[in-house]
């Protein structure tokens, strides 16, 4: 069965195992999710699960979106996402950090923060020409393509728009749940700036076997104590 949740982005710090390793971590708060509709094929086509995410004034919400919240008797919600694969949920029901478990392999998405108007070094990665020795090419994109067809064909590389993109990064472990806080910690970073909505679920292309195997050879320092010291300075 697929786990999932709705947090933000807090930021990154790093934990030690107890040989001295150091791990770079993503801070991820995830207060409790309601559940505001649980969707069948019988009368939506699919199955899936809606939920909600960080509280909002009422007075910032309209009335369809107050009463379809009022089923699940609960606030109007920021972030409404829906989740597949999950099942024995109603309507009302909470999804805490408490489902996930240090080991755990997750995908998780994330908006790229937006960089404005950017060349084509920046934002694909061209090389740039010689900037001295009588050279006039230095950033500029290069070739628009052969004369025959009288036209720039679509996907050449050019400057524009870069950034605030939908992207998920695959496979990322679970280092520590923290409960009591709300905060998952996970291995290396996650796309977007700090505040910004980030949904976790169940990774649908890892082996977890072996990688809980390979985390159970690790003994992180202090075991939560450690990982409370750790994310001390974003919860005070």
């Amino acid at each position: 069965m697929t786990k999932g949740i709705l947090g933000k982005k807090v930021g990154m710090t790093q934990i030690f195992t107890e040989t001295g390793e150091l791990i770079p971590v993503t801070v991820i708060e995830a207060a409790a999710n309601v559940v505001l509709q649980v969707k069948t094929v019988a009368t939506d086509g699919y199955e899936a699960v809606q939920v909600g995410f960080d509280d909002k004034r009422e007075v910032l919400s309209n009335k369809p979106a107050k009463g379809h919240v009022a089923k699940a008797n609960t606030a109007p919600k920021r972030f409404i996402r829906e989740f597949k694969n999950i099942e024995g949920l109603e309507v009302g029901a909470e999804l805490t950090v408490e489902q996930f478990e240090a080991g755990d392999v997750v995908d998780v998405t994330g908006t790229t923060k937006g960089k404005g108007f950017q060349g084509v070094i920046k934002r694909h990665g061209q090389s740039r020409g010689p900037m001295a020795h009588g050279s006039r090419y230095h950033r500029r994109p290069g070739s628009m393509g052969p004369v025959a067809p009288n036209r720039v064909f679509k996907n050449k590389h050019l400057a524009g728009r870069m950034g605030g993109n939908r992207v998920t990064v695959q496979n990322l472990v679970i280092v520590q749940v923290v409960p009591e806080k709300n905060v998952i910690l996970v291995k290396g970073n996650v796309p977007g700036a700090k505040k910004s909505l980030i949904t976790v679920k169940s990774a649908i292309k890892a082996k977890v076997e072996n990688i809980k195997a390979f985390l159970g050879q690790r003994k992180y320092t202090g075991s939560n104590t450690g990982v409370a010291a750790a994310v001390k300075k974003f919860f005070k």
